[in-house]
Formats: structure tokens, C-alpha cells, sequence
């Protein structure tokens, strides 16, 4: 591998050279997720494809940490883990067999079990990063530890490379659950959302929860119930439902973290908000809900400023996160960020990538 990361160093230093923005680029599953824009080569610009830097560096599941190299397919990755009965807790998302360790991490996406286990970024516990100037930045370890100033490690989770191209990251790792178990429920979503804040207060084991359906109509709710058997006994009771097959339950949960549910329409915008638990019922059209209610999705058109506003209201932020051919807002896909984190992330920037080379406008259209 020393021949692949001197290949990608060299590559960095021409584009730096020729003063030419440089696109990193893994199996492309996210390229849609974003401010992208297609690029030709006739647009003056390098890609830097990270696939051929694969492979696990280290794996100790006695200690529950891998060390994983970007271009790594993140099916390889997760077929590893499994075969010592351990998993990604965070569930990310792969929208194509081609995703990589290193886009996942940029992208910064969790899945169903984000509620219950935590996001993406708190998995991160070390990384490598290849600046514009042709150098390898190492950041973090193998070990969860306090840190003083920047976990600059945990900062690469969901930053689409703008601040260079990550080559490795370390990752804690969990052991798989005993058993799970998913229930089905009726209910309207502001009384999805009342349960929901009740199962909180509870010690349920509750790994995942979700909720479709229209603004004032019955729905069907989902929860999915990991652990012990026992623990997952008491908790149907308190529940109730329906309880899914294993296939049907597999079936469900992986539509909604690859979002080929029907409710992902191909064709149509897709806006995430991100918002409180607690934040009341959303009131137009249908809607789907995840991370009990952390996190809503909202298919079809949409007035970007008004949804953004009720975001911000509600405590929360809108993401467009799919275009489906439609033109995005003017200043991009993103919630606009407040003054303190764009100045933060203006100065990272500046002082990881201080000639602007990577991913150009990906994050932050001005960047």
C-alpha cells in the first residue's frame, strides 16, 4: 500500500501545483448527497479515487477497535466484524455495494440504531488525514480517551472531505445483539410521537423506531427490541404490537437505512429535518419517522425557506438531501450554518487546507 499512498501524495501535489480543485471520490454510492455538481474533464479538475487504499490494517475484537483503510468496501468491512459476532453499532447506510469505509465517514450518515447507540462520529476514535500539502496527518488512537482542544479525528465524520482526503480511520466496535425482535403498531404520528416520549422514560431495549405515514391519518409505527431475551420479553409486554417475522423485520429496517422503502419515491426531492424528539407533529403531507422522531423525513416539493424556518423553530435544521433534479437553494443544500460553526469551520479550512483544494463548495458552497 506504501505505492498507492505515494501515487494519491503525488496526485494531491500536482493538483496543488496546477492550482486545480481536487475531488475525492470513493465508490461514489454518496456522490448525490451534498452540493455536487457533475464534472468533466474539461472542467480543469483532478479525482482522487481512494478505492485502490483498501484493506483492514488492524482488527483486535477482544479489544472492540478496527483500523480500516478508506478505499475499504464497506460490505468487506462489516463481513469481517460479523464473523467474530460484532457489527458497526451506528447502522450506516450504503445506497450502493460500492460504498466505501472512507465515504461513510465523510458522509457522516447513521442508521436506524443511531437513537439507541450513538452517531457515527461517536465511533471514531482515530484517524489519518492527506492534507494539500501532500502530507499524512494522524489524529486520535485506538483508545477512547479525553482530549484537550480539537478531536480533529471525530471532526472528519460528516465533513465530505473538505478538509482533506481521509486514508484511515479507527472505529470501536460492538458485539452483535442476543436477539431481536420488531413490533408493529397502529397509530397517527402525534401518537407515534407520544409513545415514543413515553418509551423513553422507560428502560426498554429499544434499538430503533419508526413511524410512516400521512399528516392526519393512521400509520403503521415500528419498534425494533435488541438484547437479552428476557429484556425483550418485558418490554413486548409494555409495547404490545404485532410482532414481525425475522426476514420481514430485516426487510424493513434495511429499506429504511438504504432507503429503498417505497416512501423514497426515485424521482422526488427528499428533505431531512433533524429536529427534538419532542418537537410536535409535522402538518402537511406524509412523512417518515425515525430515531423517535430525531429524525423526519418529508418526500415530494417543498418551499426550502419556509421548511427551514420551521426547523429552526422547532430547534432543528433542514437538509435537502436528495435533488432528484430539482434546483436546489441558492446557498446550497445544507441548513445555513449559525455565525460560531461557520466561523470554526472557516478557520479549519484555512488551516487544514489553506489552498482550498478539496471537494470545493461540497459543504459550504463558499469554501
Amino acid at each position: 500500500m506504501d505505492f498507492v499512498l505515494s501515487e494519491l501524495c503525488d496526485q494531491v501535489m500536482t493538483a496543488r501545483a496546477g492550482h486545480k480543485p481536487l475531488f475525492v471520490m470513493g465508490g461514489g454510492s454518496k456522490a448525490f448527497y451534498g452540493n455536487y455538481r457533475p464534472v468533466t474533464p474539461q472542467d480543469g479538475h483532478c479525482l482522487l479515487d481512494m478505492t485502490p487504499y483498501r484493506g483492514i490494517v488492524s482488527y483486535h475484537p477482544s479489544e472492540l477497535v478496527v483500523t480500516v483503510r478508506a478505499g475499504t468496501p464497506l460490505a468487506e468491512l462489516e463481513a469481517a466484524l460479523a464473523e467474530h459476532g460484532q457489527m458497526l453499532a451506528f447502522e450506516p447506510p450504503h445506497f450502493s455495494p460500492a460504498a466505501t469505509v472512507g465515504g461513510c465517514v465523510a458522509a457522516g450518515l447513521s442508521g436506524p440504531r443511531r437513537m439507541s447507540a450513538g452517531a457515527l462520529r461517536d465511533f471514531v476514535l482515530g484517524a489519518q488525514l492527506l492534507d494539500s500539502d501532500g502530507r499524512v496527518l494522524s489524529f486520535g488512537g485506538e483508545v477512547m480517551k479525553n482530549v484537550a482542544g480539537y478531536d480533529v479525528s471525530r471532526l472528519l465524520a460528516g465533513s465530505h472531505g473538505i478538509f482533506g482526503a481521509i486514508l484511515e480511520v479507527s472505529l470501536k466496535v460492538v458485539p452483535r445483539p442476543m436477539e431481536e425482535l420488531t413490533l408493529m403498531l397502529p397509530a397517527t404520528q402525534a401518537q407515534a410521537l407520544a409513545s415514543f416520549a413515553l418509551w423513553r422514560g422507560k428502560p426498554l431495549p429499544i434499538s430503533a423506531t419508526s413511524w410512516v405515514g400521512g399528516a392526519d391519518e393512521e400509520g403503521q409505527m415500528h419498534v425494533r427490541l435488541s438484547g437479552a431475551p428476557p429484556a425483550i420479553a418485558g418490554a413486548r409486554q409494555v409495547i404490545g404490537g404485532d410482532p414481525l417475522s425475522p426476514e420481514a423485520a430485516q426487510a424493513w429496517w434495511s429499506g429504511l437505512r438504504e432507503q429503498t422503502h417505497p416512501f423514497f419515491a426515485p424521482g422526488q426531492p427528499l428533505w431531512r429535518l433533524a429536529l427534538p424528539p419532542t418537537a410536535a407533529a409535522l402538518g402537511s403531507g406524509r412523512a417518515l419517522l425515525e430515531w423517535g422522531g430525531g429524525q423526519r423525513w418529508l418526500s415530494g416539493p417543498q418551499d426550502a425557506a419556509e421548511l427551514r424556518e420551521l426547523a429552526q423553530r422547532l430547534g432543528g435544521h433542514a437538509t435537502l438531501f436528495r435533488t432528484a433534479g430539482t434546483r436546489p437553494p441558492a446557498d446550497g443544500v445544507f441548513h445555513p450554518l449559525s455565525p460560531g460553526v461557520a466561523l470554526i469551520t472557516r478557520r479549519l479550512k484555512q488551516e487544514l487546507d489553506p489552498a482550498g483544494l478539496f471537494n470545493p463548495g461540497r459543504l459550504v458552497l463558499e469554501l
